[in-house]
């Protein structure tokens, strides 16, 4: 898999949720921090988002999508400075409409709104480097195929048929792998630096996937600069400038998060955990792993079993306790 893929499937967990959502006369939303990611899709009105902190209110006009990855809280509004109600999610991941919400009128504001169950546990930089919220405005002729997306989930909320549990949780999902493409390769300020630039670069890609592709493989800096066409030296300068790690760090850290992703998530044995790590023995893997995550794979496998917390020492689990940062983003 390239790097976006499996940045995106090393985060999301559950099912993701959406609802469609009309609103008119005077109405504004204050949306809670979460633990997941969020969007607002504009279809048809105009609404105002009213960022976290002081922010000034951002104008969203039909089309324009907003994703805001770090789950902060917001408002969402028919004008900037209408007063906000709490909106509260309801168990399918709706957003309910308060009760007192004027009748349907010619003005009225139409949304797409939904959530992602993301773990923040070992967050890929391509999710942490991601501004506050991210602003995709409408433009005509750009991103067909985020466009096309959003219109067709925006066809199966308002039209469910036959198969529409299945093709929401997917359009789902591939909206949210459209709106980090759309972001990292053509809507960001800056796209020569950071994570866009390594996106961009095609000897850093072609590093990054040969990495993801086979992270088991014994790399050498001198083999990833050769996927890329360039000599050993001038690659790991290219590479550690862009992705914010020198390339051995980042392969050992992407080994790491694999291998957490398989303990918790499945019950494939130790030794061929370790193996698909990149190490001979289990007993390398595991002094590795524990270096890395604090505590034993054993033991953070039935940590993660039994409550999905993180364990931080022997005999006990912490949900919240940070684990090792991403590259690009040392504490």
């Amino acid at each position: 898999m390239d790097v976006l893929s499996d940045a995106v499937a090393a985060m999301r967990t559950g099912r993701p949720h959406s609802s469609r959502t009309v609103n008119s006369g005077s109405w504004g939303f204050r949306f809670p921090p979460s633990k997941g990611a969020g969007f607002h899709v504009m279809v048809q009105g105009a609404a105002w988002l009213r960022p976290p902190g002081d922010g000034e209110p951002v104008e969203l006009r039909p089309g324009d999508v907003v994703l805001l990855a770090h789950g902060t809280g917001h408002g969402l509004a028919g004008r900037p400075d209408t007063p906000l109600v709490d909106a509260v999610q309801a168990p399918d991941g709706s957003w309910p409409t308060p009760p007192d919400r004027a009748p349907a009128r010619a003005d009225e504001t139409l949304l797409l709104c939904g959530a992602y169950q993301i773990s923040r546990a070992r967050a890929h930089p391509l999710f942490t480097e991601l501004p506050p919220y991210v602003h995709i405005p409408a433009r005509a002729g750009a991103h067909p195929r985020l466009r096309a997306a959003v219109d067709l989930l925006g066809a199966e909320l308002a039209d469910p048929q036959p198969g529409s549990d299945a093709l929401v949780p997917a359009l789902l999902d591939t909206l949210l792998v459209l709106m980090l493409r759309t972001w990292w390769l053509t809507e960001r300020p800056d796209r020569t630096t950071g994570w866009s630039g390594a996106l961009s670069d095609p000897a850093v890609t072609a590093a990054l996937r040969a990495i993801h592709a086979d992270p088991a493989r014994s790399w050498t800096v001198e083999d990833l600069g050769a996927e890329g066409g360039l000599s050993r030296a001038a690659f790991a300068r290219r590479f550690t400038t862009l992705v914010g790690r020198p390339p051995l760090a980042y392969l050992t850290w992407w080994r790491m998060t694999t291998a957490g992703r398989l303990l918790r998530t499945d019950d494939t044995p130790l030794r061929s955990v370790a193996q698909r790590a990149g190490y001979a023995s289990e007993f390398a893997f595991a002094k590795a792993f524990k270096r890395e995550y604090g505590v034993a794979p054993g033991q953070y496998r039935r940590a993660s079993t039994r409550n999905g917390a993180v364990p931080t020492a022997v005999g006990e689990a912490v949900a919240s306790t940070p684990e090792p940062s991403p590259p690009g983003n040392p504490r």
